[in-house]
């Protein structure tokens, strides 16, 4: 790629999460399900002004391509989340300009020619090396003092599992607030570290710490 050397790892098969941010437990306690291939770029900035703002804006993306070699046509629907070491938690896709999807297909033409934003890479993913599709989760930026954080990616797996909850409250009855049990499923855990002090942070490039299966 164009502009930062980061890494192309061979991830995939990444599954989802629920809504906590706290640790969860290992992604062994489910039985396997058919599982998609996932390859992505660590996260990078774009920084641009978008039509109508006086300044410009730096979001963070994770450039990928899945490919489908489960042995069936399954259903498509992938989310990220970043979760930082100051416990703000930034969604993909949410407020995301149509301009900044353009913006990152015109800086990875030559490698991802078949790029589409995500909206028109999702749904029926077909078998096949052919019907691999390319895209990028963007992220608007986020707190700056955070040293590290983590990438959450779910959606490309059928594995998942019902797990009691350890603090469910009979008396309370059952409700959104005291659940009986959790509904997780299978999800990569990345790790990265931004090193540098807070001055320097928005513009340093993030290490790898560490990646991990488990269960949200």
């Amino acid at each position: 790629m164009k502009g930062r050397t980061l890494g192309l790892a061979l991830l995939g098969w990444v599954a989802g999460f629920g809504p906590w941010v706290t640790a969860a437990p290992k992604a062994d306690i489910a039985t396997t399900a058919w599982q998609l291939d996932l390859e992505f770029y660590d996260p990078q900035r774009i920084t641009l002004r978008l039509p109508g703002d006086e300044h410009a804006t730096t979001f963070w993306y994770v450039l990928y391509q899945v490919t489908n070699r489960t042995g069936k046509d399954v259903e498509f629907y992938p989310s990220f989340r970043i979760v930082t070491d100051t416990l703000q938690v930034v969604e993909g896709g949410t407020d995301v300009s149509p301009t900044v999807y353009d913006a990152i297909k015109a800086r990875h033409m030559r490698e991802f020619p078949f790029f589409a934003p995500p909206a028109k890479v999702t749904g029926l993913l077909l078998q096949g090396e052919e019907n691999a599709r390319s895209s990028a989760a963007v992220f608007r930026t986020f707190d700056e003092t955070a040293s590290s954080f983590t990438l959450y990616i779910s959606g490309l797996s059928g594995e998942s599992a019902r797990q009691p909850n350890p603090v469910f409250d009979a008396k309370r009855g059952e409700s959104e607030n005291n659940p009986r049990a959790f509904f997780m499923r299978r999800t990569l855990s990345v790790v990265y570290d931004l090193p540098g002090d807070p001055q320097t942070r928005a513009s340093a490039t993030p290490v790898r710490r560490s990646r991990e299966w488990v269960m949200r």
